[in-house]
């Protein structure tokens, strides 16, 4: 699968949640519209075994599924790809062990430079943040709008931002230049069909994005 060029792309809040749960609450963000699904799980029981359910559950709606971190998990069920931090590994080595069909994202906090040197190592996606505070990343850096803004001048790949996103803030982003909204905490609780499509509300139908990119 290829990444997608815009929408909502979920990532999974597993804390203090049976896999059931988790299952259940994914497909319902799909339901709601949800584009991508990352599968980020700190303290997993059973990475494996669950990461394989959820990529099931992706591909009976058609859409990628990623793991956070792990190649070597991506690698084991055979994942749609992987997002990396700067300390989880070699995009070479993620393309070596994942093939060319994989989709691969990097994370580049506020570092435009870093983001434009993983866009030539052949990276699918790009993400930046966090923009507002985020429990999810409390202690994560702040990025700037500025960032996305010239991001937006010099990357040609999927722009994805993070951190803090709502449905009240994201069109901010997306005005900045931002393609892709990553959004674990926002869309994750209760009601998680309608948050997504809160969200997904932001974003052009997928007839009127390809107009505009003719």
């Amino acid at each position: 699968m290829k990444c997608p060029s815009s929408g909502l792309y979920a990532i999974t809040d597993p804390q203090n949640k049976s896999a059931q749960q988790i299952l259940t609450e994914v497909e319902l963000v799909i339901k709601g519209g949800a584009v991508m699904i990352q599968y980020r799980d700190k303290n997993p029981l059973d990475k494996i075994g669950l990461s394989r359910q959820l990529l099931q559950c992706c591909q009976r709606y058609q859409i990628p599924f990623i793991i956070n971190d792990d190649i070597e998990l991506a690698k084991e069920i055979n994942a749609d790809g992987v997002h990396l931090g700067k300390d989880d590994g070699e995009i070479e080595y993620a393309r070596a062990q994942l093939g060319n069909n994989a989709i691969i994202g990097v994370s580049c906090y506020n570092d435009l430079n870093y983001a434009i040197a993983a866009e030539k190592k052949g990276v699918d996606n790009v993400a930046f943040g966090r923009f507002f505070p985020s429990s999810s990343k409390p202690l994560a850096a702040p990025a700037d709008l500025k960032t996305l803004k010239d991001a937006r001048q010099k990357i040609t790949i999927p722009i994805v931002a993070i951190g803090g996103i709502l449905p009240e803030n994201g069109q901010i982003l997306l005005n900045a230049g931002a393609d892709l909204l990553a959004v674990i905490g926002g869309v994750f609780q209760e009601n998680t069909q309608q948050s997504a499509q809160a969200y997904q509300a932001l974003f052009p139908p997928l007839d009127e994005l390809i107009k505009t990119k003719l």
